[in-house]
C-alpha cells in the first residue's frame, strides 16, 4: 500500500469522497472511509486533511484511514466541533 496525505474536495455520494493528494501533486483519487472511521462514524467534510492508502495496482482508488483533528473546523477549539459537549441523561 502507498500511504499519502490529501485533502477532501467533495463528497461523491454512497460513502465515496474525491480526494486531492499531496505527494503526486494534484493527483485525484476516489476514496472510501475505512476501518475505525466507519465504526465510530467519524464525519468527513470537504476541506478535511486525511491520510489515504492507495493500491499500487489502481492509483485512482483508495481508502481514507485517518482524519486530522479540527482540520476542517472554522474555530480551532480543543474540544472539537460540539458547542456544549455531549449531553447524556
Amino acid at each position: 500500500m502507498i500511504e499519502t496525505a490529501g485533502v477532501i474536495e467533495k463528497e461523491q455520494g454512497n460513502g465515496f469522497y474525491l480526494v486531492t493528494l499531496e505527494q503526486p501533486a494534484g493527483h485525484q483519487c476516489l476514496c472510501r472511509a475505512a476501518g475505525k472511521l466507519t465504526k465510530f462514524r467519524i464525519k468527513l467534510l470537504a476541506g478535511d486533511k486525511v491520510l489515504v492508502e492507495i493500491s499500487p495496482y489502481d492509483l485512482t482508488r483508495g481508502r481514507i484511514t485517518y482524519r486530522e483533528r479540527n482540520a476542517g473546523s472554522q474555530n480551532n477549539r480543543p474540544g472539537g466541533n460540539r458547542p456544549g459537549g455531549p449531553k447524556r441523561r
